[in-house]
């Protein structure tokens, strides 16, 4: 009888003992919840926000206690409710000298809990906890990029990626932060253009200039495929979007593929011939390639050739304008066409003056015959390069076109005035 009274006393004493033990724990995790629910709501009721922050300073005191006892120290559960509660104590924490020491021991407590955890019974926690652990890390790279510290900010913005991957703002911050951290260590290149790549084929509301920001790393990184290969994906999927159809442009003329260029733009006439945008682009290729042809000649190391140059810009120049006319047919007052079909008018006649000019003294008839066919070209010109002021007074490149059609005419008191008002501009 005796034996069995002492017997019973000693599984009381044990089951106390035990109940003692994981009651810390038991403690903890009321603690956490507590203080889950309470900050949920304590954003705009303050005092739920002091009894969160109360809760969570109760967890930690609990969960310090079941992580030194032996009964309780190696549970999966205890881990799980360290890193939990200890990663929040580090995004609550504002100051960096004692906040990293509460991440790190977060991070290395759900380690180990992720190991013992096999049967995923604690998997909220540690979901929650790397959550906890991806904010404390996005803050940390907001001041590092703020701080122009651009390598740091990419590690502390891809460990927030990697835990929440399909999470755009993280892929963008990840990329920014490697292309700003590629201007003094190249090496973060790869790693700007990797997630570029990543964030372009996500649903991001940005993605027209992604796109155009990814081209830019492959043109700094001197690969002119990926760079038209962005810029081609991005035109595609954002037709109207004029700074990547200019980009697309200037880099396939730079690579000789401006036939693979008009191909498109031909091909996107053909499907929506009432685009103004699209004329407009098909005649700043033919500017560009003019323009290009233009350079070249004033390089050329015998007269044939420049002359077949220049021949090559003249085609190009009138094949511009008539694609600039169309797409004022369809606006009058679209402001980037008529400004760059002044342009295509009056650079032939630019070009006729200055060579009229080089003409010997003895050759007044031939000059005077070029100065004249010169003048008929730039009246040509006229009508649009004053639309363009008209639509946009503060354009100096409006203006410089004006500029150089006075000149070319002679007419100095408007060349004077015109170049007071780009004066003032500048």
């Amino acid at each position: 009888m005796k034996i069995k009274l002492l017997m019973a006393l000693l599984f009381c004493l044990v089951s106390t003992v035990t109940f003692a033990q994981k009651g810390e724990l038991n403690n903890a995790q009321s603690g956490y919840d507590e203080y889950v629910v309470s900050s949920a709501n304590g954003q705009k009721i303050p005092a739920l926000m002091v009894k969160a922050n109360a809760s969570l300073d109760n967890a930690k005191t609990s969960i310090d206690k079941a992580s030194t006892n032996q009964k309780t120290a190696e549970l999966p559960l205890t881990y799980a409710l360290k890193g939990a509660i200890y990663a929040a104590l580090a995004v609550r924490d504002t100051v960096p000298a004692t906040s990293a020491p509460l991440f790190s021991t977060a991070a290395e407590a759900i380690k180990k809990a992720k190991e013992l955890d096999t049967k995923g019974e604690n998997k909220k926690l540690i979901d929650n906890t790397d959550r906890y652990l991806a904010q404390y890390k996005l803050s940390q790279g907001v001041k590092e990029y703020q701080d122009h510290k651009y390598d740091q900010a990419y590690t502390s913005f891809d460990f927030y990626r990697q835990v929440l991957p399909d999470d755009t703002n993280a892929i963008y911050f990840t990329a920014l932060a490697a292309a700003n951290a590629a201007i003094k260590e190249p090496k973060y290149y790869p790693l700007a253009i990797t997630n570029y790549n990543r964030l372009v084929n996500t649903k991001y509301s940005g993605n027209a200039k992604a796109y155009l920001d990814l081209s830019s790393l492959y043109l700094i990184s001197k690969d002119t495929v990926g760079a038209l290969k962005a810029a081609g994906e991005g035109v595609a999927k954002y037709p109207l979007n004029s700074e990547l159809r200019k980009r697309e442009i200037e880099i396939a003329l730079q690579t000789g593929k401006q036939a693979d260029i008009l191909g498109k733009i031909e091909s996107a006439i053909t499907n929506d011939p009432k685009n103004k945008t699209l004329y407009y682009y098909a005649g700043l290729t033919y500017s560009q390639i003019a323009d290009a042809a233009n350079a070249n000649s004033q390089k050329a190391k015998d007269a044939a050739s420049a002359n077949k140059l220049h021949q090559t810009a003249l085609d190009n120049y009138a094949k511009a304008a008539d694609m600039y006319k169309k797409a004022i047919a369809i606006d009058p007052d679209y402001f980037e066409a008529n400004l760059n079909l002044g342009y295509a008018l009056v650079r032939p006649a630019i070009d006729a003056y200055n060579a009229a000019n080089k003409l010997p003294a003895n050759k007044q008839k031939e000059y005077d015959d070029a100065i004249a066919k010169a003048g008929v070209q730039f009246d040509t010109a006229k009508p649009y390069l004053l639309k363009a002021v008209e639509l946009n007074p503060k354009s100096v490149d409006a203006l410089t076109n004006l500029l150089s059609y006075y000149k070319g005419k002679k007419d100095n008191a408007n060349a004077a005035k015109i170049k007071q008002q780009i004066d003032a501009l500048k």
